[in-house]
């Protein structure tokens, strides 16, 4: 075998179909018993531990014990976006698992991504943000806010440092499924859409990845993030 990252070992855990079916539960940023997950993917909650033990040992996911449960999440942003350019590629390509219905204009239209704002409205946040200089890339085509946009994002009351004491980065661009462009991961990502229902203009749908912006939520948006003409 030769030397460099085993992407075969991560390709086979992610491929199962039960772990692939408890991977996409846990994208929508809530932590889940192993029982819950069990449900999620259709199997025993005794097998379901036996793929969470293997995923955790990957560092794929990380149990949180908590009075008499344990508790899964996804480890990091990054198995996050892992799994939202697989999602991407999966139905660029034609295999998608599921019928549409009437949830999925909304799920293309805004979603949470883990802990960030993916679809159409999280691309327009991302597309906004770079057109006007307030992302800037690197020669190693990184992304970072520009002095303009630490200034703009303080002026949304959004606390910059908040992600300074983790190991998070800053910005990142996460590929979204739906869109197959760009929505804005890392901290400065989590920071916007926390604002975003601090002020009333959007909320989660409990037990879904969908998030669903007022009329006046997504107006307020729309302005805050112009896009070019």
């Amino acid at each position: 075998m030769k030397d460099g990252p085993d992407i075969a070992l991560i390709g086979s855990l992610i491929g199962d179909p039960a772990r692939a079916n408890m991977l996409t539960a846990l994208m929508s940023g809530k932590a889940l018993t192993a029982s819950e997950l069990a449900v999620e993917a259709g199997i025993t909650p005794q097998t379901a531990s036996s793929h969470l033990a293997r995923l955790a040992e990957a560092g794929l996911v990380t149990p949180h014990k908590q009075g008499r449960h344990r508790y899964y999440g996804l480890a990091d942003d990054d198995v996050a976006a892992v799994l939202e350019s697989l999602m991407g590629l999966a139905a660029k390509k034609g295999h998608l698992r599921t019928r549409t219905g009437p949830k999925d204009p909304e799920l293309r239209k805004a979603r949470v991504c883990y802990n960030h704002l993916a679809g159409d409205l999280g691309v327009r946040v991302y597309e906004s943000l770079l057109a006007r200089g307030h992302l800037v890339t690197d020669e190693a085509g990184l992304i970072d806010l520009s002095a303009n946009g630490e200034a703009f994002l303080t002026s949304l009351e959004i606390d910059l440092s908040a992600g300074a004491a983790t190991r998070q980065a800053r910005c990142k661009s996460c590929l979204d499924w739906s869109e197959r462009r760009y929505h804005l991961a890392g901290s400065t990502g989590r920071a916007l859409l926390a604002r975003f229902q601090d002020l009333g203009w959007a909320c989660r749908v409990e037990g879904s990845r969908l998030v669903r912006f007022s009329q006046d939520g997504e107006r307020a948006l729309t302005d805050a993030f112009p896009l070019p003409a």
